[in-house]
């Protein structure tokens, strides 16, 4: 028996402000949509477009304010080819939550304040 890694999920509130910050950020772009028929709750799948590998953003209709995300030890980890652009780039959409530079790595949050490790190609 093998498992092999599907997708994460991130519960939003502003699905078309994620889907900004997730592609200006990170370059993830959507590959496939499920939009329920009842408009109660839509499906957005972001790929890297090198993995398998996707990204859940969940939004539901109802939901009315902001996820309990706790002490928020979770996090989403991706591999950068160019740290120093990278952390330009997010230095200057100001979204750098967290930096650990003797480890070398950095976080951003996004708009609902999920954690996005940032590791050099060679870590």
């Amino acid at each position: 028996m093998k498992f092999t890694f599907c997708h994460n999920n991130f519960n939003v509130v502003n699905l078309e402000k994620s889907l900004e910050f997730y592609e200006k950020s990170l370059g993830l772009k959507e590959v496939r949509r499920k939009v329920a028929e009842d408009g109660s709750f839509i499906l957005v799948y972001l790929g890297d477009g090198s993995s398998n590998h996707t990204l859940e953003l969940t939004w539901l209709r109802d939901w009315d304010r902001p996820y309990n995300l706790g002490d928020n030890e979770f996090h989403l980890a991706l591999r950068v080819d160019d740290f120093d652009a990278a952390y330009n780039l997010h230095k200057e959409l100001g979204c750098i939550c967290y930096e650990n530079k003797e480890m070398g790595i950095y976080f951003i949050a996004d708009p609902d304040n999920y954690w996005i490790e940032i590791l050099p190609s060679q870590h």
